[in-house]
């Protein structure tokens, strides 16, 4: 039996990627991958096009490896994967959206990214004019005498993104979660097409802000392989200083909100504090509070001064103080236990399926962790460990957390006692030829691919970004179900997918 490594490498090799091979291959070999991909015999890192091709990143499981396979659509059609591996049906709706290529057997052919308010169709490729006067949608149907039907959003109380959500419930019980996103759609792709280096890295900081860190150096990341660029070592531990900041700040500020959900203000309070001395201890580091356009391709642009140094050291001492206090304040509060323990579970086969990644991943024991695999420096030198909570609920998203939190204090005194010192920054030229590279970067919400292709010249011709939030939004339909709907806020929380990041 083929393998699904063996089944990738079938076919003609493109344009050198790196570092991962990518083969262009026909109908059968395309549909073969995705049925090993059904079969669970790897995870769909990723499914985009370039308005050309279609492509798709697959990591094998025997393997351990990543490889990246394209098909031709020169009639504007491809086969769809979804109707094999349903985590791809979303993916090849916004295809469809963006690009005009239909799926072939797609089973779901509604509009997922183009509400019909764009004033064009097919913006990414032979784009046509049109009525921006938006677009009826059918909801799937829910339907008997006892249900009823709520709707929510797009606009939300507080300050969050706007995504509609569409219940049906048999009193206070959810039956089904049916969500409608897209409305921060913002052209990301399209924007990329033609960008300077410098000008796409500030676009790629600026697809989830809540991500700035990790996705500039997941976009720093595939240039830095397409042109084979040896980037200072100083750089390297700095940026994986800002990315462990910034997955503090995010596991502090959720779990308080998740708390504040559920009433619980006094966490919100506590864990408020703590991601603002993150925040302000990266603005004395960095200049920054969020470490925005901090790291770029070649190395980053801030280095660390030794007044930088004193604040993180203060903020370790005062974190290593407070936060055993408060995992027990979260585990010896049985009230708020009352909300949290059994909500909103996601099942681990449902994980796996859908190569869910980050705490929600780890959380239904799918201990993926892209610092480990495919692995990159300095985290390779260094020592850290995963969560060890595996009971799917929203409960054990929140000590996958804590655990993550108990992970990156002692991930940043490493990198603290052991900065190498010298240059921060080589620099990105242009190599005369068209190169393409890749990257997966552990960000705080989960792993992020970019795959970007570039000119002769040195600017971007294009670029995919791919959120995590991908393969987490569709868990949360399934995590609700049986769920009253009082506790959609904490289930929502849990997981915080991102608007902005999925929208692109």
């Amino acid at each position: 039996m083929m393998s699904l490594r063996e089944t990738m490498l079938r076919g003609r090799e493109a344009r050198a990627c790196r570092p991962w091979p990518r083969h262009v291959v026909d109908h059968s070999v395309w549909l073969r991958a995705a049925r090993e991909l059904g079969k669970g015999r790897g995870d769909m890192l990723g499914l985009w096009s370039d308005g050309a091709e279609v492509h798709m990143a697959i990591l094998d499981h025997e393997t351990s490896q990543i490889g990246l396979l394209s098909i031709d659509c020169p009639e504007g059609r491809f086969p769809s994967v979804a109707h094999l591996h349903p985590p791809a049906m979303r993916l090849e709706r916004a295809i469809g959206d963006i690009y005009g290529l239909a799926a072939q057997g797609l089973p779901d052919r509604r509009r997922w990214l183009d509400h019909g308010r764009w004033g064009l169709r097919h913006p990414g490729r032979s784009s046509e004019n049109s009525e921006p006067s938006g677009d009826a949608y059918a909801f799937l149907p829910a339907e008997g005498a006892p249900l009823h039907q709520i709707p929510v959003g797009p606009v939300h109380a507080g300050i969050i993104e706007p995504g509609h959500f569409r219940f049906s419930a048999n009193g206070e019980t959810v039956v089904r979660l049916e969500e409608r996103l897209g409305y921060v759609h913002k052209g990301i792709e399209r924007l990329m097409a033609g960008a300077t280096l410098e000008r796409a890295a500030r676009l790629a900081g600026r697809v989830s802000g809540d991500s700035t860190v990790a996705y500039a150096l997941a976009f720093a990341r595939a240039v830095e392989a397409a042109l084979e660029m040896e980037v200072p070592r100083r750089a390297v531990w700095l940026r994986a200083l800002m990315a462990e900041l910034e997955r503090l700040a995010n596991h502090f500020g959720d779990i308080g909100a998740i708390c504040n959900d559920a009433s619980f203000s006094l966490m919100h309070a506590h864990c408020g504090v703590m991601r603002e001395h993150i925040l302000r201890a990266a603005q004395v580091c960095f200049g920054h509070r969020l470490m925005m356009d901090r790291i770029v391709p070649g190395g980053v642009a801030a280095d660390l001064s030794e007044e930088g140094v004193e604040a993180l050291r203060a903020f370790l001492k005062t974190a290593e103080r407070l936060v055993p206090n408060f995992v027990r304040l979260y585990g010896d509060t049985t009230s708020l236990q009352d909300r949290t323990v059994g909500a909103g579970f996601v099942r681990p086969e449902l994980a796996r399926q859908y190569a869910c990644g980050g705490f929600v991943g780890r959380a239904s024991g799918r201990a993926f962790d892209a610092r480990r695999l495919p692995g990159y420096a300095p985290y390779d030198e260094l020592n850290f460990k995963f969560g060890a909570s595996t009971t799917g609920d929203v409960d054990g998203r929140i000590w996958v957390r804590f655990d993550e939190i108990r992970a990156s204090l002692p991930l940043i005194e490493q990198i603290l006692d052991r900065l190498p010192s010298g240059e921060i920054r080589a620099e990105a030229s242009s190599c005369g030829e068209t190169r393409e590279g890749a990257a997966l970067v552990e960000g705080f919400r989960g792993d992020i691919f970019v795959w970007a292709k570039l000119g002769a010249s040195g600017v971007v011709e294009r670029c995919h970004l791919r959120d995590p939030s991908w393969f987490q939004w569709p868990l949360l339909e399934a995590a609700i179900e049986g769920n009253i709907v009082a506790d959609f806020p904490l289930c929502n929380k849990s997981f915080n997918c991102s608007y902005s990041g999925h929208d692109l």
